[in-house]
């Protein structure tokens, strides 16, 4: 480890207290995706106290903010998330469902560590940068919205992205790794149904239903299935029935859409076949429907040179050790949703020699936590779901790495990780997070010809252009049933 690397460790550590009570703050706030205000707040005064200069409302968006230091090149991104989810509230620490606020939000993709962690990283970075007098800016980038929002797409529209000249990236999960591989793009839609209200015993005959347009819009994506990509996937979410009477003939019903496909224009195309359906149900039942585009967002384009530098800065800074009481909390949440099916990290599911290693180092996918880092793998592979950490890939060379924060197998978006989220556990993930991110930049910064290798890959991947999922005129949406 370099003497400038030491520098980023030392201002990690300095505050370590302080980025782990951010992210307890931002837990405990736990506000959806557009809405985190009071979240954006914090992290904007704590940038300004530790010397970043701040903008807000990035792209148009009111909670989007990024803090900047230094001056000239090479410029280096950080991304920060900071939304929770909606009805995972639950208490932390605990190996029971139990809701603090029942029906409330919880982090259950802990993007509470997620962001404080990102800050933590850029942290680093800054003290490296003042201290060493070496040019250079790093910039964090607070990007809302990552669970129905897709703020770094609505900023790559902009053009934002193209600005760095790489941008780095993490997430919490069960396994030390660096990403490998692509995942699917996403469009998410919301279709409105308008109908006829009516008596549904007196009169039925003169009412005609929205809800039965959904239900058969359902059907008929069900049906679609069959003829989709097999990586492609649809979801769908009931945000109003049409209300609580069962003796009315609904004339309001609504159904938001998440539509997936691995390249954009898969998507959208695969997006046209749903409307078209959406057509049909409301031709079947005599209504009416509007379609309303909530966000989108891209695949990811792979780096290699910066995912081998990825891999050395978790190799320096080693996957940790655990204590009793984090091994007995890990093996006691497990047993809440049972021992994983297949084996943890990407590169156990593509890679024979890698498989070996993981099944060993795991006892057969056996140990509650993954308490090592993952082989290194950058060959073909596929994720089936979706991140706008894409978009910003398609516009500048990037790479997001995984650390423990949660037991093996813990299932994403749950109250397993809300519960894990003001936990030893989770906070060893996130500051051993930090620190890769921030060796990874002061690398970059001292190393211009591993930057300008990434930039060539970069070149060459993306040499097709950046489609951007979302239509010019569109503006972030907050999914409501009042939408």
């Amino acid at each position: 480890m370099t003497e400038s690397q030491k520098i980023a460790l030392g201002a990690i550590k300095e505050q370590e207290e302080t980025f782990l009570r951010l992210s307890d703050e931002i837990w405990e706030l736990a506000e959806l995706s557009l809405v985190e205000f009071e979240s954006a707040k914090r992290y904007e005064t704590l940038l300004r106290e530790l010397g970043f200069s701040v903008e807000t409302g990035i792209a148009g968006i009111g909670t989007a903010f990024l803090g900047r230091y230094g001056e000239g090149r090479p410029v280096i991104g950080i991304l920060a998330e900071f939304d929770a989810l909606s009805g995972l509230s639950q208490k932390p620490g605990e190996t029971t469902p139990s809701p603090l606020v029942p029906g409330g939000n919880g982090h259950g993709c802990g993007h509470n560590l997620l962001g404080a962690g990102a800050l933590a990283a850029a942290y680093g970075v800054k003290e490296y940068l003042r201290q060493s007098g070496k040019p250079g800016t790093v910039v964090l980038y607070g990007t809302p919205g990552e669970e129905g929002g897709a703020a770094k797409a609505f900023m790559a529209r902009e053009g934002i992205w193209y600005s760095l000249d790489a941008a780095l990236a993490w997430h919490p999960s069960d396994v030390n790794e660096v990403v490998p591989g692509s995942c699917n793009s996403c469009i998410q839609a919301l279709y409105k149904f308008h109908g006829v209200p009516a008596h549904a015993a007196g009169d039925p005959e003169d009412g005609r239903s929205a809800l039965d347009a959904v239900e058969l819009m359902n059907v008929g994506v069900q049906y679609l299935r069959e003829h989709m990509k097999p990586d492609a996937r649809v979801h769908y979410a009931m945000v109003n029935g049409g209300g609580l009477s069962p003796n009315v003939v609904q004339a309001e019903a609504s159904v938001l859409y998440m539509i997936r496909s691995e390249y954009v224009r898969d998507a959208v195309a695969l997006t046209g076949r749903v409307d078209r359906i959406a057509e049909g149900a409301a031709l079947m039942t005599g209504t009416s429907f509007e379609k309303i585009f909530i966000d989108g967002c891209s695949n990811t384009v792979q780096n290699k040179p910066l995912m081998r530098l990825a891999y050395r800065s978790l190799s320096e800074i080693g996957a940790g050790e655990y204590t009793a009481a984090e091994w007995k909390f890990a093996e006691d949440l497990q047993r809440t949703y049972g021992t994983p099916s297949e084996l943890p990290t990407a590169a156990a599911r593509y890679d024979r020699a890698a498989k070996a290693e993981v099944e060993q180092k795991t006892d057969g996918g056996r140990r509650a936590i993954n308490d090592f880092l993952a082989p290194y793998y950058d060959g073909a592979a596929f994720e089936p779901g979706s991140t706008d950490v894409g978009d910003v890939s398609w516009q500048t060379p990037t790479v997001q790495i995984h650390t423990v924060c949660f037991p093996s197998g813990a299932p994403g978006h749950s109250w397993q990780n809300v519960s894990c989220g003001k936990t030893s556990l989770a906070y060893k993930g996130l500051l051993r997070a930090a620190k890769a991110l921030a060796l990874t930049a002061v690398e970059l910064y001292e190393s211009p010809a591993i930057l300008a290798e990434a930039k060539a890959e970069w070149e060459q991947a993306a040499m097709g252009g950046y489609f951007c999922p979302i239509p010019e005129g569109e503006e972030p949406k907050v999914v409501s049933a009042d939408l």
